[in-house]
């Protein structure tokens, strides 16, 4: 299934996946046409069937995730709100503070231990005085990538969709990897999604499409999300031969998913017996955090061997399995690791 270099393990992330045949064959087959005017069939086949899966009514692609949440915020806030997110959020994190440079809105933070926040938390958060910044969306992200890949509970999702009915706030979710959350839970995807009023989805992480991200919503805020998307440079014309890949990522990456996570939890099993320290309760999906003294030597001496990791600091380092990491180089992982 694997067109990766037979000699490297990459575990940096699931983003680094290749297309599989199956994608391959799609791309060059795929029908196009020239999306800004919505005139691709592979892009709109693609939309719908994302929207139809988490329970929405239409869908937007674009080329990433940071665009979909983008756009959401720009479309569900107005200049000098917050946005209120857990501690260590994507949105925050890792966008290069687009909320404030493209919507003007600011973060307030909620403590979220493991990457889960409390609903009573996220209430006191809100601000309605004239002398502060009020609240104008409240986003999550499941699962937690900062935290681990930690799964956000099905009762803490209502109870947050509970405050947002109450205070009249939409609610959005940074679903980058809610497809392993679901996978995880055992539930269907739009189990997670239905406590939302929008939802990104990445095809490009654990699914395995090449590039692409959906943003799913209402007919009406998806119409507004398509002014966002050209004004950030969105409109990719004839991208049915991305979004045919998208599509076999959606409809065959999911029953991949337990495997990936099988292996995390052998990985992390794997780091603990070398020494090093786990949080074996964070390892929940396909990422494993690890305690490592002097982090990026050791991932400097594992990539000399074909193993690549991330050093996040100067101890710690993230694993991420994916569906190209079979059991066997798995197995190789887990020599290098232990020096063997």
């Amino acid at each position: 299934m694997s067109d990766t270099h037979p000699t490297r393990i990459d575990l940096r992330s699931d983003t680094v996946t290749t297309p599989t045949p199956r994608m391959r064959q799609a791309m060059s087959e795929a029908l196009v046409g020239d999306d800004v005017y919505a005139e691709d069939p592979t892009v709109n086949e693609l939309q719908q069937e994302a929207a139809d899966l988490l329970g929405f009514e239409a869908g937007l692609f674009m080329p990433s995730g940071t665009m979909t949440n983008q756009v959401a915020i720009a479309v569900h806030t107005q200049r000098g709100q917050e946005v209120i997110c857990a501690e260590g959020s994507h949105i925050y994190e890792w966008e290069l503070g687009m909320m404030a440079t493209f919507s003007g809105v600011v973060p307030r933070f909620v403590a979220a231990p493991g990457g889960v926040p409390d609903p009573e938390g996220v209430r006191r958060a809100i601000r309605r005085s004239i002398h502060q910044s009020p609240t104008g969306l409240i986003s999550l992200e499941d699962t937690h990538n900062k935290a681990g890949g930690t799964v956000l509970p099905l009762p803490v999702l209502a109870g947050v969709r509970e405050v947002a009915d109450q205070e009249r706030l939409p609610l959005h979710l940074d679903g980058a990897r809610m497809i392993n959350a679901a996978a995880a839970q055992g539930v269907k995807p739009s189990e997670i999604a239905k406590h939302f009023h929008s939802v990104s989805l990445c095809l490009s992480k654990g699914l395995g499409a090449p590039v692409g991200s959906v943003l799913v919503g209402s007919c009406d805020f998806i119409g507004r999300a398509h002014r966002y998307r050209k004004m950030m440079g969105g409109g990719m014309r004839q991208a049915g031969i991305l979004a045919a890949a998208g599509l076999i990522a959606l409809r065959e990456g999911p029953r991949l998913l337990p495997h990936d996570h099988r292996r995390a939890r052998a990985l992390a099993h794997a780091l603990v017996e070398a020494g090093y320290s786990v949080d074996l309760e964070t390892v929940q999906t396909n990422m494993v955090y690890a305690t490592i003294p002097d982090a990026q030597a050791r991932c400097d001496a594992w990539a000399a061997e074909g193993l690549l990791a991330n050093a996040l600091d100067h101890d710690r380092v993230r694993f991420v399995l994916h569906h190209q990491i079979s059991d066997e180089l798995l197995s190789r992982a887990v020599q290098v690791i232990g020096g063997r």
